[in-house]
């Protein structure tokens, strides 16, 4: 997985009926674009560092 700043991430829920959650990715601190993530959650505003799992995505914005 490697991400950039202002790309979305995007993790599914892992139990039946959890939801989705997106973040706007706001920090990358390997060069190579690798995790861990600093995040920006859309549904509650909170910036938090992520270490994706397998049911995580990145969906890379438009240049």
């Amino acid at each position: 997985m490697n991400a950039h700043t202002g790309d979305r991430l995007v993790m599914k829920g892992i139990h039946v009926g959890d939801p989705q959650r997106v973040g706007v990715i706001i920090g990358v601190p390997h060069p190579d674009g690798s995790p861990p993530y600093r995040v920006r959650w859309l549904d509650t505003d909170h910036e938090a560092l992520v270490f994706p799992g397998p049911e995580a995505h990145v969906e890379h914005r438009s240049s």
